[in-house]
């Protein structure tokens, strides 16, 4: 269920309000190009400044028009194990097929204190988790042994891995096995990612380009295929440049900018954030049209 091109979605706003229609229509534009699951409510949907009233929305909204046809892993995270567990639950209850539960940030945890998080939200909750590991972000590191050691709880079912390590998947594959879900938090490493045994990525790129990523997912998760997995390089040589410029300023602002581009949504963000400047506009015109998508 949870494989292939699964898009970080990210949130569109109007005036400062969260822009319900766009939202919807965003989420159906996925429906068409092959998208295999949406990620309501993570950093690339601001997360960070939607307020719990907007972040319940966005998740009850996208499993509604989804409506079982892909599945939706719903961000959930906190620094506040208190706050996770409530965001878990009501995903849980509107019906979403997974949480995404970032590690928690600012508070430093150590590995025993990352293990009892976990614990805490898996004992009150009854829906699939996927741990979410970006120490870029949230200067905490979860080892692959915590990892383990969660992984024997009855709904920690894999890892959204950001650490851009590549070496992280061969060891969660020995350590933990097979069966743990290994998904790539980073589109630029995701070929090599997919092929030492990742089962796809949680995208920022799909938002942009869901059919190219959707195709990308597909031929490099072929087995024993040639041709695919020259066509998964192909496109992923086509995509390089958009996935380094989507990150050329704090992400979602290039994203969004990107999206504006193809009408899709607009370029506004919320403070701390702010629009991409014209020098990195150009820089991701460039890399969409290497892409072909301008």
């Amino acid at each position: 269920m949870f494989k292939g091109s699964i898009v970080a979605i990210i949130t569109p706003f109007k005036n400062g309000k969260l822009d319900v229609d766009t939202y919807i229509s965003l989420i159906h534009h996925h429906l068409k190009n092959g998208t295999s699951g949406i990620v309501p409510a993570g950093t690339t949907g601001e997360s960070p400044t939607l307020n719990h009233e907007e972040h319940m929305k966005v998740i009850e909204l996208c499993v509604n028009e989804c409506k079982g046809k892909i599945p939706v892993i719903a961000g959930t995270g906190s620094n506040s194990t208190n706050e996770a567990i409530s965001l878990t639950k009501y995903a849980e209850k509107t019906g979403a097929n997974a949480a995404l539960v970032v590690t928690p940030y600012y508070n430093k945890p150590t590995q025993e204190g990352l293990y009892q998080h976990y614990k805490a939200i898996n004992d009150e909750c009854d829906i699939p988790i996927i741990i979410y590991n970006i120490p870029s972000r949230s200067v905490v590191d979860m080892s692959v042994d915590t990892m383990a050691k969660l992984f024997e709880l009855k709904n920690i079912i894999g890892v959204k891995d950001a650490t851009a390590n590549l070496d992280r998947v061969d060891e969660q594959k020995r350590k933990i096995g097979k069966d743990f879900i290994q998904l790539s938090g980073e589109d630029g490493i995701a070929l090599e990612f997919n092929l030492r045994g990742g089962r796809g990525c949680i995208s920022v790129t799909a938002n942009i380009a869901p059919k190219l990523c959707s195709e990308f997912q597909e031929a490099s998760l072929a087995k024993n295929n040639d041709n695919l997995l020259v066509r998964a390089k192909e496109i992923n040589d086509q995509l390089m440049p958009l996935h380094k410029s989507l990150f050329i300023e704090s992400n979602p602002s290039p994203v969004k900018y990107a999206a504006n581009l193809l009408k899709l949504c607009s370029d506004e963000v919320r403070l701390p954030l702010v629009k991409v400047t014209t020098e990195s506009k150009e820089k991701i015109k460039s890399a969409m049209q290497h892409a072909n998508l301008i």
